[in-house]
């Protein structure tokens, strides 16, 4: 008679790769009971906020116009904005992408109230203004960010996603064919019926986006609080000693972002800005001795320098601020990392203190630059469509892996129905290491695993009803 294990249910004395099976089975439920939800909630707001981006714009900024010979200055042009909002000042102007848009200036009304003001560039007048990123795509990209919950979280969802690398890694050791062909693992058995077909739907579409899943995981990490800000971020960030001999700001350029929004590239965020009022840096044409810099003339050397179509310009703030001429293709200046750019010119002379592209980045933070345009769909169509498609296949990876289960569960019975937990597991010490790479590499993935572990090793084995509940 064949016997079987009362932990495992495999037949006793089955072979050691078994049990590795069952121990990363469990380790891939444990971590999905609580990425599970995050996962649900990152994809179904990321492809909401990918489509209001595509239909209107981020800030609902996709304003027609009609061409009618040259527009009139950009000073007449801010001059309208800010008639339109009494009391406001010059902030920011967002240059039109083409000549069918309008021109667009954020006027600011308090310390961290700012007014989106649309110009015709044409004939001045002003189409509409509304608050600037408070609409429904803020609205979903601080509950992608942070929850709405602030650091708190950030820290949940920072914990999420270390624990969904895991459940990636033992999904994969899942998925890996034992004994099959490699064809037979990588295509959907739609012949089978029941839990076997949901569980051959799930593992090929992991398979399938196990790549793309990760790229997303780590770009959205790397903008978290403790393993990018502290940990990627810290090391990959410009460093200001390849300014030219310019006085710096006790601001980082992470100051010049609004609220929640990101606007600065990832890989300056860290970085001081430099400082007006000395007289260092390169002085531009047309700005006279003694002249200080004004809009009309910032937005002059802007074009001059090379910045066509879109792109933004940010008025200085405090006695030490800079102008700042930026295309970045996070904020859907430009469909091309690439091109990504950002200078700072003195308030008071006009002189160039910083022009830092792309080709300045470090190896990560160029990897960044790519990354997040292809994780936010800024890259175009071909972009969007792939978005759309994986935010959906990451929906169903979530609700296929709670499909299986309930189907699995005991019927009419309240437990977890965790799957079982081996015994006498062959080099363990190995599993252990494994834990330890990934504790030391996503902290908060590690401080998750230590908490199950002492729950399902210490508490469990003291407490019957909990043991019950959970078996």
């Amino acid at each position: 008679m064949i016997t079987t294990s009362p932990v495992t249910g495999a037949p006793a004395g089955a072979p050691r790769v078994n049990r590795f099976y069952f121990a990363a089975w469990r380790w891939h439920f444990y971590a999905g009971l609580y990425v599970i939800p995050f996962l649900l909630m990152l994809a179904t707001t990321g492809l909401l906020m990918l489509w209001i981006s595509v239909l209107s714009g981020r800030d609902g900024e996709r304003i027609p116009v009609v061409p009618a010979g040259t527009p009139i200055s950009v000073e007449a042009q801010a001059d309208a904005a800010l008639a339109a909002v009494p009391g406001g000042s010059l902030a920011g102007y967002i240059a039109p992408s083409s000549v069918d848009q309008a021109a667009l200036f954020k006027v600011r009304t308090g310390e961290d109230a700012v007014t989106l003001v649309a110009v015709d560039p044409y004939a001045g007048d002003v189409l509409d203004q509304y608050p600037y990123r408070a609409g429904w795509y803020d609205t979903l990209d601080t509950i992608h960010g942070t929850l709405l919950l602030g650091t708190l979280g950030d820290r949940l969802i920072e914990a999420a996603a270390s624990l969904a690398v895991v459940m990636l890694v033992t999904g994969l050791y899942l998925w890996w064919p034992r004994g099959g062909s490699l064809r037979a693992a990588l295509v959907p058995n739609l012949g089978a019926r029941g839990r076997g077909l949901w569980k051959s739907l799930h593992a090929t579409t992991g398979i399938w986006w196990s790549l793309a899943l990760l790229a997303f995981l780590l770009s959205g990490l790397s903008w978290s609080g403790i393993w990018g800000e502290r940990y990627v971020q810290a090391w990959s960030t410009f460093p200001a000693a390849k300014y030219d001999a310019v006085p710096l700001s006790d601001k980082t350029h992470a100051s010049m972002n609004h609220g929640n929004a990101k606007e600065v590239p990832w890989a300056l965020e860290q970085t001081p800005m430099p400082a007006s009022g000395s007289h260092a840096g390169m002085a531009m044409p047309g700005m006279a001795d003694g002249e200080p810099l004004t809009f009309g003339k910032a937005v002059a050397i802007a074009r001059e320098i090379g910045f066509d179509g879109r792109f933004q310009l940010a008025a200085p703030r405090g006695e030490d601020g800079v102008w700042t001429i930026s295309r970045d293709s996070m904020s859907n200046d430009s469909p091309n990392p690439t091109t990504d750019r950002t200078v700072h010119l003195d308030r008071y002379t006009g002189n160039l203190l910083a022009d830092m592209r792309f080709a300045d980045y470090s190896i990560y933070g160029q990897a960044m630059a790519v990354g997040i345009a292809l994780h936010e769909g800024d890259m175009g169509a071909a972009n969007v469509a792939f978005n759309t498609i994986f935010c959906l296949g990451v929906i169903f990876l979530a609700v296929s892996g709670v499909v299986m289960w309930w189907k699995r569960r005991p019927a009419g019975v309240l437990r977890l129905a965790a799957p079982p937990a081996p015994r006498d597991m062959g080099l363990w010490k190995g599993a252990v290491l494994v834990g330890l790479v990934l504790a030391i590499a996503f902290p908060l993935a590690g401080i998750a695993i230590l908490v199950a572990v002492v729950f399902d090793a210490l508490l469990l084995s003291r407490l019957p009803a909990a043991k019950r509940l959970v078996s």
